[in-house]
């Protein structure tokens, strides 16, 4: 067998296999005694067809199976001989079959050759969360949320509060037009400070009545007037946190409000935690992929592509509006999809510089490690979990994303910075 590997791009190649007669002879006359066998043919018996009738009719076939045969069992020969590095399937591109001579053309993607810059004179700040007893008593006003009540109030709507009305389009005259919105509820703590609606409407008590001028749809569209007649505030009345309270709320879990707080600060300096080590690992990956511009293969585009829609698809419930547009979604994750191929492309290159692999030590470190953040996990039937043929791959991949960090880590420059708990709502 004779092979020819050509370069098309920095990310696709072809390979050309030249067979003679004696590498593929005993296959073809193989397979075309079994297309005999089954050939029904108008005036032959089954399986008595003249074999000149057989090759004319089957033997097209017969020839791209063949083809197909050969080419699967050598290229991943091949791959595995030359050290390619695959980034799909191989396919048959064309073929050319004579009794003397078999020639497959195969074209697939392969990783793009390339040297990593050196990343060691990096610098990086990551954010340090003091969690105080503000931050706190905020984050158990939200868990109270879950178990207030709106009340109307006869006061002016604050930034928290709920305003209900009527909301009427009007005409450029003035006049109230046709498409008359009742009962809005406008909830003012989730309008932007600078939301027309939200200025319009805060400090104004139920009974008044109020014009609204918001941009028009698209640049150099006339604005576009709404009046709302405001009916009613509510405001929500948080419940007294007492210890028959937290029993309620954490099922039996703490009897006491202090007890409650002190798991409180507890969720929130591992959250927060957590949020300040995946910022920085989030830096740090989009640092190496700017300084880094490698050519995707357009399968693994495809395949994060893939992914980003499926991840959108189940944060909207499983599946996308009618009048959803797919496929103008697909296209504006495409940049998206390229970034996360291209750090998996720079993360494989830094895993082989580092002679990175992942052996059932390794593994077994792992599973001590999460089996000490909870003592109901016993580290010995995680290891048989994550040694089996369901998780082995996925645990092995999670334990090389948290080498790699831990690599280019040691080599840069990481600066602590106090941040303040960033505000968040329930």
């Amino acid at each position: 067998m004779q092979k020819n590997i050509k370069n098309i791009s920095e990310t696709e190649q072809e390979l050309e296999l030249i067979f003679t007669a004696d590498e593929f002879a005993n296959d073809y006359e193989q397979e075309l005694e079994e297309a005999k066998k089954t050939v029904q043919l108008k005036g032959f018996r089954k399986g008595h067809a003249p074999a000149g009738l057989i090759k004319k009719l089957a033997g097209p076939a017969v020839e791209a199976s063949i083809a197909e045969k050969l080419a699967s069992k050598h290229f991943g020969e091949i791959v595995e001989s030359d050290k390619i590095k695959t980034a799909s399937r191989a396919g048959i591109i064309d073929f050319t079959f004579t009794p003397e001579q078999l020639s497959v053309r195969l074209g697939y993607e392969v990783h793009p050759e390339f040297d990593l810059k050196d990343f060691s004179g990096y610098s990086f700040t990551r954010s340090v969360y003091t969690i105080d007893d503000a931050a706190v008593e905020k984050e158990i006003n939200l868990i109270l949320k879950g178990h207030g009540t709106m009340v109307s109030v006869d006061e002016a709507a604050t930034a928290t509060d709920t305003v209900i009305g009527d909301v009427v389009k009007l005409t450029e005259s003035g006049d109230e037009g046709e498409g008359k919105t009742e009962n809005h509820h406008f909830n003012l703590e989730y309008l932007p400070e600078e939301n027309p609606f939200r200025k319009a409407i805060e400090g104004k008590k139920a009974g008044e009545t109020v014009e609204v001028e918001t941009p028009g749809q698209n640049e150099g569209d006339a604005p576009v007037r709404f009046r709302v007649s405001i009916s009613e505030i509510k405001r929500m009345e948080l419940p007294e946190l007492t210890d028959e309270l937290v029993k309620e709320i954490t099922g039996q879990r703490f009897e006491s409000v202090t007890d409650f707080r002190a798991d409180v600060k507890i969720q929130l300096d591992e959250h927060f935690s957590m949020k300040s080590e995946e910022d920085l690992l989030e830096s740090i990956s989009a640092k190496l992929i700017d300084e880094n511009p490698v050519a995707t293969p357009k399968t693994m585009v495809a395949s994060f592509s893939n992914m980003l829609v499926e991840n959108a698809k189940r944060q909207m419930g499983g599946s996308f509006p009618k009048a959803f547009d797919t496929d103008q979604f697909q296209t504006a994750m495409q940049p998206n999809a390229e970034r996360h191929a291209r750090w998996l492309i720079i993360s494989q290159k830094i895993a082989e510089m580092n002679n990175l692999e992942i052996d059932e030590a390794a593994i077994r470190e792992y599973a001590e490690k999460e089996a000490a953040k909870n003592t109901a996990m016993n580290a010995e039937e995680l290891m048989k979990t994550y040694m089996s043929a369901d998780f082995r791959d996925y645990v092995t991949d999670t334990i090389t994303k948290e080498k790699i960090y831990e690599i280019i880590k040691a080599k840069v420059s990481i600066t602590d910075e106090a941040t303040p708990v960033p505000d968040h709502r329930g």
